[in-house]
């Protein structure tokens, strides 16, 4: 099986993960014990059958269920997201995520690279050194941070910034490209609009909105930052031990070949399984820091429509969701195939 059959065919898998994923939240919000009609009226207007009736008719559900499962499943499908009914009331549910989408990627962008590139590498120089200082040290802090909750982090994190002057000797908001807005809240990634070359082009914008989402960015990628350095070490130590690196050394591959194309390559492809799935955590994740943070992300419009009971919305996103799950997931399969040459082959 060539390369592009092996994606093409993970590619196909996928349309059924979204079915079942979108059915079983259409089946759990509108045909389990909540009842989304009764959520959209107060305590006086349930009692009311006419004004009942009317939030029925109003969400389709006075059709019969087959009906409205075919017919929202195919507005979803159409990315016809209709309209929020409390959250935002009336607003189109498309207009709210491309507003509140690009801070949970933009949030989510940078988590990611952190738990990247500064987990994965401490972990392969912990797994390069074991049983020395700075393996027990690149251990202990890899446990750590994956022991802190993420919403205990981000208060003491923020507590910690808003005295940074008296703790440290200078201001967070002052160092570097000024933050008027304070700490915390949304970056500004209008720059963006129209023209993403602007993350190049202007630089000055660039680097305010990347450290106005630091701290949560930090917080987000923590975790996924412990348990990388912590999975990293344990690929290295596994690799070192096989016996095409003996068959290497014996050869006389150098030092520096041996590390970058024998050993850190093949102990990439346990972590490639290990990063996606963090990005799922990060996904999860993003509505608890972005509430602590008050960043209006993706993450926090679910939280705020969960809350208020708005179960159409909460329905909507979830679907997109789905989406960025499976779409993470072919990701993995791209990266798999670069990585690892036997993927895609016959019988794998």
């Amino acid at each position: 099986m060539s390369r592009a059959r092996y994606l093409a065919k993970r590619l196909l898998m996928a349309i059924p993960v979204v079915w079942l994923g979108t059915s079983m939240t259409w089946f759990i919000i509108f045909m389990g014990p909540i009842d989304p009609a009764a959520r959209l009226l107060s305590e006086g207007q349930v009692r009311n059958p006419a004004a009942y009736q009317a939030a029925q008719t109003q969400l389709g559900l006075n059709q019969p269920p087959l009906q409205h499962y075919v017919d929202w499943l195919s507005n979803l499908l159409m990315f016809d997201l209709g309209r929020t009914w409390l959250l935002y009331q009336g607003s189109n549910v498309n207009a709210l995520i491309l507003d509140f989408l690009p801070r949970t990627l933009w949030l989510g962008f940078w988590s990611v690279l952190i738990a990247i590139f500064i987990g994965v590498p401490l972990g392969f120089y912990a797994g390069m050194r074991s049983n020395t200082v700075a393996d027990y040290v690149a251990s202990m802090g890899g446990i750590v941070w994956r022991a802190m909750p993420n919403f205990w982090l981000g208060i003491m994190l923020l507590a910690v910034l808003g005295s940074s002057q008296a703790i440290f000797g200078f201001s967070w908001e002052t160092l570097g490209p000024n933050l008027t807005s304070g700490i915390s809240g949304n970056p500004d990634l209008s720059y963006l609009s129209g023209n993403p070359l602007a993350f190049f082009t202007n630089p000055n914008a660039t680097l305010q909105a990347i450290k106005k989402v630091a701290p949560a960015a930090i917080v987000l990628g923590s975790a996924s930052m412990g348990n990388e350095m912590r999975i990293g070490r344990t690929a290295v130590l596994e690799v070192k031990n096989q016996d095409y690196v003996e068959l290497a050394k014996v050869k006389g591959v150098s030092d520096r070949a041996l590390v970058y194309k024998h050993i850190l390559r093949n102990a990439l492809v346990p972590l490639v399984p290990i990063i996606t799935s963090e990005a799922f955590l990060l996904i999860g994740g993003s509505v608890l820091v972005e509430s602590v943070f008050g960043i209006n992300g993706i993450g926090y419009l679910f939280f705020q429509a969960a809350i208020q009971g708005d179960l159409p919305l909460v329905g909507t996103l979830m679907y997109v969701f789905i989406l960025m799950i499976v779409g993470i997931n072919l990701i993995q399969d791209v990266l798999y195939t670069l990585i690892d040459p036997r993927v895609g082959l016959e019988g794998e």
